[in-house]
This record gives C-alpha cells, structure tokens and sequence, in this order.
C-alpha cells in the first residue's frame, strides 16, 4: 500500500507536465488542496482558481474562498452559473448535481480556453468514486475535467492530512455543500428558497454563538410544505431541542423541527426512494 508521501507525489507529478491548469476552488479542503498542489508544483503564475458565482453560493463562503486564493497568490476567477436555466436542476430529482456540474464545466471551459488553459480539474476525491451517490461526478468528467485526488488515490483523510500538512488555513474546515444541497429532492429549486435557506442558517449559527452554543456543521433542510429540519453537531442536539427561543431564529418557514440523529452529511439522500437509479 502506498503512503501519503507516495501519493502526493502521485499529485505533484499530474501538474508537473502541463503549462498551466484552471481548478474548479468550491470553497472546500478537497479542491483547496487540489489549487494549493497546484501551485507548488508549477508556481502561482501558472495556476488559476475559479469559483462559480450563483444564488447555491453562500456569501460566506464566496469571501472565504476570495481569502485563500489571495493566501496563495493565484489569478482568481468569479464566473458567472445560472444553474436555474436547467430545468433538471430547478425539477430537483436526484440527479440535481448532474445539472450542476454540467453547468459548471459547460462555464469553466470556455473561460479556461480564454486564459490558453486546456486542463480543467476538480476536488473529486478517491472516497467520493466509491460512494453510492454521486452523479454530478460523471457529468464533469463527460464534459473533460478530470480530478487529480482521485487519480491519486487521495482518500477525504489524506486530504486534510495535506492541508495540515501543508499549513492550509482551511484544513480543518468543515464539509461544506452548495445550498441546493438543503433542499429535499422533488422540491423544485428557485432563488428565493435558496436564499431563504442561506439566512436561515446564517441566523441560527448567529443566535447559538450569542448563546453560547456554538457549532461546527448546521444545515436547515427545507423538507417542503414549509417545513425546516434542522441537522447540527449531535452534542448541541438535545440544547437545540430545548430551545424555542433559538428555533425562532430560523425565520420564514411555518414549521421548524429538530433532527434528533444530528448533522449527516447527504442526509437528503436517504428520502430517496430510489438511489440507486442515480449512481
């Protein structure tokens, strides 16, 4: 079996041939290493970042990225998406990130193209390959970006393994998902329900922090008929539920609830009646 060393070797030798490289930067520690491998490998001039810009884009996490790729000195790009012209994205099946991704990389191309950039690679990891439910990885690499961790054999843990490595400040931040990702499946997707997820959540993170409660991972699901469910860390759970005044926070919807199993990445995937058409 390989060791880390190995397979961030594995890593630098990918960029190591090519004259520059366009990386889709979501925001995350897996595309961050991907953008930081980059630039050690072929130096900052050679390496541009891009970050999609659309109402599934927290502003947060926008001025966050903005922050790293500046940390990096890379050239940073803030295309434009309009996701919401798909109409399998706004329909909001399970194949939602097919849409998703095809807009990402139908926008990243082009703009790759401009800059005399052929290679477009993305934060896809080993661990993600082998998950049941991932379609907007086959949408990317039908429409020729490629991922480097992946190709690697760099698993979630390897990967914050380098970014501690490596001194990243985003090493130990947490998973993060575009906000289309709150909204239950078969619920159509619209600018106003994303935004009023993104406050919802923004709000309530605000209200646990002034309580003196604060969290790691919070999403507000919006399960329709105006319906929040609410997924933070497991230990705030049982605070959270006893807590009126903090639900309240979470505006805009007729009914908040709390999940009692607490946070779950991809939890909208198990009220799928079906996954497996998806894979």
């Amino acid at each position: 079996m390989s060791s880390l060393d190995d397979r961030l070797d594995a890593l630098a030798a990918q960029f190591a041939p090519l004259p520059g490289v366009l990386v889709a930067f979501s925001g995350g520690v897996d595309s961050g290493v991907v953008l930081a491998a980059a630039v050690r490998a072929l130096g900052a001039g050679r390496v541009v970042a891009a970050t999609a810009v659309s109402p599934s884009l927290p502003a947060a996490e926008r001025a966050a990225a903005a922050e790293f790729g500046t940390s990096l000195g890379v050239r940073h790009e803030f295309p434009r998406t309009d996701e919401l012209s798909r109409e399998g994205y706004v329909a909001n099946a399970g194949d939602r990130c097919a849409f998703c991704k095809s807009e990402l990389v139908d926008v990243l191309t082009p703009l790759a193209a401009r800059l005399g950039i052929a290679d477009v690679v993305t934060g896809t990891n080993a661990d993600d390959l082998t998950a049941g439910f991932r379609p907007g990885i086959a949408a990317a690499a039908a429409r020729g970006a490629w991922a480097p961790l992946a190709r690697a054999g760099l698993t979630k843990d390897d990967v914050r393994a380098a970014a501690r490595r490596w001194e990243l400040p985003l090493a130990d931040k947490p998973a993060a998902a575009c906000l289309a990702s709150r909204i239950a499946y078969g619920v159509p997707v619209s600018a106003e329900g994303l935004a009023r997820v993104e406050h919802a959540e923004a709000d309530l993170r605000a209200a646990l922090e002034a309580a003196g409660l604060p969290v790691r991972d919070l999403r507000v699901r919006d399960l329709g008929a105006d319906t929040a469910r609410i997924e933070v860390d497991a230990t705030r759970v049982a605070e959270l539920t006893d807590r009126p005044d903090l639900l309240a926070a979470v505006r805009g919807f007729a009914r908040v609830e709390v999940d009692p199993r607490g946070f779950r990445s991809g939890s909208m995937n198990e009220l799928l009646p079906d996954p497996v058409r998806y894979r």
